[in-house]
C-alpha cells in the first residue's frame, strides 16, 4: 500500500493550487525532476505532488530506464530508489555520476548507516528514509535548487596550494589534473576555501548545503568529508588541505 511509503499526506492526493505555486518564480518552474522508483503508486504520487508545486517532472519504473530518460532529458534532480529491478539505485549512480553532477535525493527503505554512506559516496547528495511525508522530500529539493543557484558573494576562482576551483564554472583542478566532485562535495570545499582557517561545523555545513540543517542528518558532512580527502590528497589518511578540529567540525588549512 501507498502508505508504506508516504508518512504523511494530509487528504490523500493533492488538490487544487498549493501556497507554492504562488511563490514560483519563472526559472523554478523550469526545474526538471526525474523520479525514478519501481512502485508505479509512489511514482504517480510523487509526480502530481512536484508538478503542483509548479516543476516538470519526468518518472521510470528502475533504474535502466531511469538512465536511458537521465541521458535524454538531463534533469536538474533526480529522485532515485534504491531497490529495483533491472537496475539497482546503486548501479545507476555508478553509471550516471561519471557522465553528469546532476544531484540526486536517494531513497531508501533501508535504515542500516552502511547503505546510506554507500549513497553518498556513490554521489548522492541527499537521502530520504521511506516512509518520508512529500512536504520534506520537497522542502529538501528546493534546498537544493537554492544552493546551486545562489551567486557566490566573493570571488569565483580560489586558489591554495596545488587546488585550483572555480565557483564561476563549478570546476576544481588539483595539480593541474581535472577532479570531478558532486554538487555536494563542490560546495563543501568551495565554502572551506573561501574561509581558509575558519572551523565550520558539520551542521554548519550541513546548513550550507541545504538551507536547514536537519539534526541527525549531520553525520552525512563526514562521508563527503572523506571524498574529499580521497580526491584532493595524496594521502587521505593524512589531509593536506581539508583538516579535522576534534569536537568542532573541520577546517581548510592555507598553503602557499
Amino acid at each position: 500500500m501507498i502508505t508504506a511509503w508516504i508518512k504523511e499526506y494530509p487528504g490523500g492526493q493533492p488538490k487544487g493550487p498549493t501556497s507554492r505555486n504562488s511563490i514560483l518564480d519563472k526559472d523554478d518552474m523550469a526545474k526538471k525532476i526525474l523520479v525514478i522508483d519501481d512502485k508505479a503508486e509512489l511514482r504517480t504520487l510523487l509526480k502530481s505532488y512536484f508538478t503542483q508545486e509548479g516543476y516538470q517532472v519526468l518518472t521510470a519504473g528502475n533504474g535502466r530506464d531511469g538512465l536511458f530518460i537521465a541521458r535524454y532529458e538531463r534533469p536538474d534532480l533526480i529522485i532515485l530508489d534504491i531497490m529495483m529491478p533491472e537496475m539497482s539505485g546503486y548501479e545507476f549512480m555508478r553509471a550516471y555520476t561519471r557522465e553528469a553532477s546532476t544531484p540526486i535525493i536517494v531513497l531508501t527503505a533501508k535504515l542500516e548507516e552502511n547503505d546510506k554512506v554507500l549513497g553518498l559516496e556513490l554521489g548522492a547528495d541527499d537521502y530520504v528514509t521511506k516512509p518520508f511525508s512529500p512536504r520534506e522530500l520537497a522542502a529538501r529539493a528546493r534546498a537544493i535548487f537554492r544552493r546551486l543557484e545562489k551567486q557566490p558573494l566573493r570571488q569565483d576562482l580560489l586558489r591554495s596550494g596545488n587546488i585550483e576551483l572555480d565557483r564561476g564554472s563549478h570546476f576544481l583542478k588539483v595539480a593541474g589534473q581535472p577532479v570531478d566532485l558532486t554538487p555536494s562535495e563542490f560546495d563543501i570545499l568551495a565554502t572551506l576555501m573561501a574561509a581558509p582557517g575558519r572551523v565550520f561545523s558539520r551542521l554548519e555545513l550541513l546548513d550550507k548545503l541545504q538551507g536547514t540543517a536537519y539534526e541527525g542528518y549531520e553525520r552525512t558532512i563526514d562521508v563527503h568529508i572523506r571524498n574529499l580527502r580521497i580526491k584532493t590528497a595524496a594521502d587521505p589518511a593524512n589531509p593536506q588541505y581539508v583538516e579535522t578540529v576534534y569536537g568542532t567540525g573541520y577546517r581548510f588549512s592555507v598553503k602557499d
